[in-house]
């Protein structure tokens, strides 16, 4: 249930993801005003939200994902959302982690 990213400075590299998405560098993942994160193609955009956390483990940032109280989320959804943020992760950032990871246990979600 989480992507977990292995940097020197989590809360960094989440401002520049943010800072990313606001000049439109990044197009395809949006974020609320509570800081969660949604893949933004119509077709996906909010069936679920990718939360981060930069104080879980010293020099890790972490995204769990939350579906919508509506609609049970399902593996593919689980799946694209992790694999799509990974992907971004991997063609933007990728001098700024050295590990990034996803869990296969959606239990919790």
């Amino acid at each position: 249930m989480a992507i977990r990213i292995k940097t020197n400075n989590p809360s960094e590299l989440l401002d520049s993801i943010k800072k990313s998405i606001d000049s439109k560098v990044i197009d395809t993942w949006s974020y609320d005003s509570v800081g969660d994160f949604t893949h933004t193609p119509e077709q996906w955009k909010n069936k679920a939200w990718l939360r981060p956390n930069v104080d879980i483990n010293p020099g890790e940032l972490t995204f769990g994902i939350i579906g919508t109280k509506e609609v049970k989320l399902s593996k593919f959804t689980y799946g694209l959302y992790h694999g799509r943020f990974i992907e971004m992760l991997l063609n933007h950032f990728d001098k700024d982690f050295s590990n990034v990871s996803a869990t296969a246990d959606r239990k919790s979600v």
